[in-house]
């Protein structure tokens, strides 16, 4: 257990099985602005309301209309909810990318496209099932302009009809998607029924791939991580968010401001207890959000990469005047622009030391959108307990995809304000000295604009200071302060959430992989078991400081893979920087950088070609 003896491409995996069962992938290849987002929504629903684990993955462009966009819905009766490599079933709607959709597919996929653009031609180890989109579309829709974008339901029934999806369940998914809207819902359905029945009557299934109801989602709920993360904060007591617009962070602070006026709206007075700024940048954003923090309110931002690189100067005003913040990086590709619509762990390494000058900024790094939540709530607590900005380092397909997931723990805990003196604990004191590090944490306390007592008020200074927050260009006032607050980031490493492990008993290989790069990591785990026999231990990093448990991991393993989604294997580099000398030579890195999720086959293939014997 844990030493190859197999070549690559021999494999133990049994043949694959004639009928399978709730156990495939869908990809529908259309245009941005085609009403493609509301059937596939009602698409993926609907698998899900079947008690079939579901996810659904969007790769669209940076544009409003006309550009070709993919959805990918993966349903697996194993609960894997990674973006899977291979595609069974391919809606082909778009012209200009069907022939290129359609070669890339594996033997023995299926294929419903539009039958006008004629695909049959193009190869033959494959089953079409072609459809007269516009023909079907005219008899339920006389208002051409609204056919556009009701035709893309057709194909829903069509897949209904294929794979066994019930038309109640069609039916259900659309009063879902269209709310108070019946004159939509009816709409909508007669285009899935018209495609359900065209298909009943002209198109027989000969593909091996079905749905069946089973009993996997009772109890679940379908939520994206930006709306997660939105709901966090405001568990958490957010009362300040200052943000300005950036794909692909703009629906967080757009669901916030939804939540934010359902729940923070005074009873009594009818009157916002939040503010909600949209900056003229970002520079902007998070300067006003580090003015809330200083006065005592609970406040954060929302961007991605441009914007972080654009925020550097503010964050290390926030680290070295020490007053609290949360920042929420929804990370794309980059550089520069990048790629707006793509998705990337790409901020890792920029974010841990965001500034100039010796800075260390803690990260919280969440995979689900149960995390998004619950981290959230931990980012305001340890923001405000260790006097610092605090990152949560989402990315795009965690933020804008829709999850599958538990429903949300209802926090337990009071909010955790840190060190903060009160009028009353002055008058006891006599007085305090804001960067004197009391009880060795490294961690000073801090009084509340407004404390009335004549020694509440001190200088949050940007510039050089001493202990008493008195300004000093003397070197031992420098060392002494940046001394501790070193120490206040060591202090960090045992409050941060801890990694999570997965064992396997005397492996001699760990995993260490983070975020959304998790999915594809327990995929692959079993994958390498099941195919290679090859027992695979797994370590999930959440937060930066690392804690002793993440170097007890690497200590304990032979050789550990470094699994991330950027080019240049930033967690990677994070860890060798750390690290003992001896477990530097352990550290091995596999990147994806596509822009597109990691999926599971890749990690295995890589393991196996770097554990095989040359």
């Amino acid at each position: 257990m844990g030493t190859m003896d197999v070549s690559i491409g021999e494999t133990k995996a049994p043949p694959r099985e004639e009928r399978v069962v709730n156990d495939l992938s869908i990809q529908i290849a259309t245009v941005n602005g085609s009403g493609s987002q509301s059937a596939n929504t009602v698409l993926l629903r609907s698998i899900f309301q079947m008690g079939i684990p579901v996810s659904g993955k969007s790769l669209f462009p940076s544009n409003i209309a006309g550009l070709p966009t993919w959805f990918t819905i993966r349903a697996s009766r194993h609960g894997y909810i990674a973006r899977r490599k291979e595609i069974d079933f391919l809606v082909a709607m778009n012209p200009e990318t069907a022939a290129e959709d359609v070669m890339s597919l594996e033997a023995g996929a299926s294929i419903v496209y539009d039958e006008k653009l004629n695909l049959g031609r193009l190869r033959d180890d494959v089953i079409y099932y072609p459809v007269p989109f516009d023909t079907l579309v005219v008899p339920i829709c006389p208002n051409a302009k609204l056919r556009k974008l009701v035709r893309s339901m057709i194909y829903d029934g069509v897949l209904a009809k294929l794979l066994g999806i019930p038309m109640e369940e069609i039916r259900t998914a659309l009063e879902k998607q269209f709310k108070n809207k019946p004159s939509a819902v009816d709409l909508n359905f007669k285009a899935a029924q018209i495609g359900y029945e065209y298909t009943e009557k002209n198109l027989p299934q000969r593909s091996r791939f079905y749905l069946d109801r089973i009993d996997l989602t009772r109890g679940k709920i379908i939520i994206d991580g930006n709306s997660a993360a939105a709901l966090g904060a405001v568990f958490a007591g957010m009362t300040v968010c200052t943000w300005y617009p950036i794909t692909p962070s703009s629906s967080l602070a757009e669901a916030l401001t939804r939540y934010v006026k359902r729940f923070r709206i005074d009873a009594k007075s009818s009157k916002a207890t939040f503010a909600i700024v949209q900056a003229e940048d970002e520079l902007a954003a998070i300067g006003m959000a580090i003015g809330a923090g200083w006065a005592g309110a609970r406040s954060m931002t929302a961007t991605s990469g441009p914007g972080i690189s654009l925020m550097s100067e503010f964050a290390g005003l926030g680290y070295y005047t020490e007053v609290p913040v949360v920042i929420f990086d929804i990370q794309r590709v980059g550089p520069s622009t990048g790629l707006p619509t793509r998705t990337a762990q790409g901020d890792i390494l920029k974010n841990a030391f965001l500034s100039h000058g010796d800075t260390k900024h803690l990260m919280l790094i969440p995979s689900s959108v149960e995390e998004c939540f619950t981290m959230a709530i931990e980012a305001f607590d340890l923001a405000e307990e260790f006097q610092t900005p605090v990152f949560v380092m989402s990315d795009l397909d965690l933020g804008m995809n829709n999850w599958m997931s538990d429903p949300f723990p209802y926090p337990d805990k009071p909010l955790n304000r840190g060190k903060v003196l009160t009028s009353k604990d002055l008058e006891r004191l006599g007085g305090f000295e804001r960067y004197r590090d009391v009880d060795g944490d490294g961690i000073g306390y801090r009084t509340l604009p407004g404390t009335r007592h004549p020694k509440a008020a001190y200088f949050a200074r940007g510039s050089g200071h001493n202990e008493k927050a008195a300004y000093s260009e003397r070197p031992e006032d420098y060392v002494n302060n940046m001394d501790r607050l070193n120490r206040k980031f060591e202090t960090a490493r045992q409050r941060v959430p801890a990694p999570v492990f997965q064992e396997a008993d005397s492996s001699e290989i760990g995993v260490v992989a983070y975020g959304t790069t998790h999915w594809a990591i327990v995929e692959s785990i079993d994958q390498l078991k099941e195919e290679y026999d090859l027992w695979i231990s797994y370590c999930r990093v959440r937060a930066f400081p690392f804690s002793q448990q993440v170097f007890d991991f690497i200590r304990r393993h032979q050789r550990i893979y470094v699994v991330e989604q950027n080019r240049d294997a930033q967690m990677f580099r994070l860890l060798r920087m750390e690290v003992s000398t001896e477990d530097v030579r352990k550290l091995r890195s596999i990147r994806h950088y596509k822009g597109i999720p990691i999926d599971a086959r890749t990690v295995t293939d890589e393991i196996v070609a770097q554990e095989s014997p040359k």
